[in-house]
């Protein structure tokens, strides 16, 4: 029969059988995290890649945006003053902000439940935020226009 002492370990000491299983489970469990983090790692690389591309994608699509909306204004500018080119172009990105958000908030009502909620509370939220542009910039206006 077993004293309970154990298995002498590579120090000298003895351990309880308890204390092997604990020091097994615990290697497999080493072994086990470094062979997901492995696989993390190398599935997680062309991932990274395709994140950082999309990134670019999505900077080059800002810049290519703001290098259209300047030659549009460029070539505004051959037609009308120069502020009302601008006034111009504005009016139609804000318009076109508008008649987008609406038919979206629409597609979020039709889809109703949480969805229906949510485009209510950002039809709220555009509205009050709208109100206060608008006013800040008709007295920018009329403060511009008085001077």
């Amino acid at each position: 029969m077993s004293d309970g002492t154990g298995q002498p370990r590579h120090d000298g000491r003895r351990i309880s059988p308890t204390e092997r299983l604990a020091e097994d489970v615990a290697d497999v469990v080493r072994e086990e995290v470094r062979a997901v983090r492995s696989q993390v790692t190398e599935a997680a690389r062309p991932a990274g890649l395709g994140i950082a591309l999309l990134a670019a994608a999505g900077g080059c699509l800002v810049l290519g945006a703001g290098a259209a909306s300047t030659t549009v204004l460029r070539m505004l500018e051959t037609i009308l003053p120069r502020r009302l080119a601008a006034a111009g172009l504005t009016a139609g990105y804000l318009v076109t902000a508008v008649v987008l958000g609406r038919m979206g908030l629409a597609q979020l009502r039709a889809a109703g439940g949480t969805s229906a909620q949510f485009a209510d509370e950002v039809r709220d939220m555009v509205s009050a935020t709208a109100g206060r542009v608008v006013s800040t910039g008709a007295d920018a206006a009329r403060d511009e226009l008085n001077r």
